[in-house]
């Protein structure tokens, strides 16, 4: 069957269409994407403003006639931290069901972390052994870690690379003082819950998503997406400890230039950075493996396995 999921992010609105059915990968048909910036979008008072429910409105508009052209049978509509976390979160779920028909699912941390874990492991399979799964969004860090398909530790952290950007960086070059705070915040609020993944015991196989962490990656070093999904993609400790403090002194024109940073995120690589080499130094990873696959292939998932058991 062929199924669309939308994925309302805080910088990002992704339309993924698959063709996908039980016992087999789900197959990409069409990707679009459209940067929202939803969390950018918020009031002082915390309510995502008229400007970003407009906006988010119509792409989701257009994501559905782009859904119907491609004969998706469903489409299936979700929300990240942006959308829960605003104040007026009822009322802009009811303007989009008033003006779309979407009744967009607002998923929690928890719920990301476990749709994204399942996802890792359907990629690398039971050979993985227990996983540990890192994923830096725009606004909230998920980790999950677990020997099964539903993780036994899943964490979330308002540590996202959007939200420490705007909170902690308000210099296009980072000030020192602005960048050794940031990385004192990130790893006092990270170590708070590192108690519970270590207690889950040793990882087999850690693992990182997100656009983040790929762009990471790509500047580290790891092979372009030319090389298609399969090729391996990894970030060490090492050579993102190398890499961080040169990138922290680069302007935005600059960053554009390296290799995987796309013109929207740019700004927020920085922070990403930092809170992914806290997760390095405080979990003792000294190597994270990316996988393609992340919370919308999750999302996929999950609903085949209802349709399957039903």
């Amino acid at each position: 069957m062929r199924e669309a999921v939308l994925d309302v992010g805080s910088n990002t609105a992704h339309l993924l269409v698959v063709d996908a059915h039980r016992g087999a990968a789900p197959l990409p048909a069409l990707s679009v994407k459209r940067e929202l910036r939803l969390a950018e979008h918020l009031t002082p008072e915390g309510a995502l403003s008229d400007e970003g429910v407009d906006a988010l409105v119509s792409f989701i508009a257009s994501a559905l006639v782009e859904a119907e052209d491609q004969g998706c049978e469903s489409v299936m509509a979700f929300a990240t931290s942006a959308i829960r976390e605003a104040s007026n979160t009822d009322e802009v779920l009811a303007k989009v069901l008033t003006a779309t028909g979407v009744d967009l699912l607002v998923l929690s941390g928890v719920e990301e972390a476990k749709l994204t874990f399942l996802a890792v492991r359907r990629w690398f399979g039971w050979s993985s052994g227990r996983l540990a799964v890192f994923d830096i969004g725009g606004g909230s860090l998920e980790i999950a870690t677990g020997a099964d398909e539903v993780p036994d530790v899943m964490l979330s952290f308002e540590l996202g690379a959007g939200r420490l950007t705007r909170e902690w960086l308000g210099s296009e070059v980072p000030l020192e003082s602005e960048y050794r705070a940031l990385r004192k915040y990130v790893r006092a609020r990270l170590a708070r819950g590192a108690g519970a993944v270590l207690r889950g015991g040793s990882e087999d196989h850690a693992v990182a998503t997100s656009k983040t962490f790929r762009s990471l990656a790509r500047v580290c070093g790891a092979p372009p997406s030319s090389e298609g999904p399969y090729a391996r993609r990894t970030l060490t400790r090492a050579a993102l400890a190398r890499q961080l403090p040169r990138v922290a002194e680069l302007s935005r024109d600059e960053l554009v230039k390296l290799p995987g940073v796309s013109p929207g995120r740019a700004h927020q690589l920085v922070a990403g950075g930092i809170v992914a080499e806290a997760v390095m130094d405080l979990f003792g990873i000294e190597e994270l493996e990316i996988c393609p696959w992340a919370l919308r292939e999750g999302v996929i998932l999950q609903s085949l396995d209802s349709l399957s058991e039903g």
